[in-house]
């Protein structure tokens, strides 16, 4: 079920410092917990879901941009696991965007150079056939 942007990551116990437009927070856990865009999203393998992004996607944000690098080079430097928060576009209804916290999809951030970064999810037999 879709929900709000702070409520999601709420679920990993993770606060966003902007609420609205927020790309990631550390959750109490430790987890970076990443807000994620459908299109970005491969499978490079079976049983692997990849999600591939850049820093410099968003130059406006300059905030939020910044705090993402922070947290992607604490993910790196302290191997910490990776949750998803995904966001797709509505394609009906009054919402811009649809919303879901994605319990079941763990993951490890596997490069970042400083703009470009990747994280490889494993996806348990269980889980659903899409982010």
């Amino acid at each position: 079920m879709s929900t709000s942007l702070a409520d999601a990551f709420a679920k990993f116990g993770a606060t966003l410092e902007s609420p609205v437009h927020g790309r990631s927070a550390i959750a109490d856990d430790g987890a970076l917990v990443l807000s994620c865009s459908i299109p970005r999203f491969r499978r490079p393998g079976p049983g692997v879901l990849r999600y591939e992004d850049l820093l410099s996607r968003d130059p406006p944000d300059k905030k939020n941009t910044a705090l993402l690098g922070e947290h992607l080079a604490l993910a790196r430097d302290g191997e910490l696991p990776v949750r998803m928060v995904v966001v797709a576009l509505a394609l009906e209804g009054k919402t811009r965007r649809n919303i879901y916290a994605r319990p079941d999809l763990v993951g490890r951030l596997t490069m970042f150079d400083g703009d470009h970064f990747v994280v490889d999810l494993r996806v348990s037999s269980s889980s659903h056939s899409s982010p």
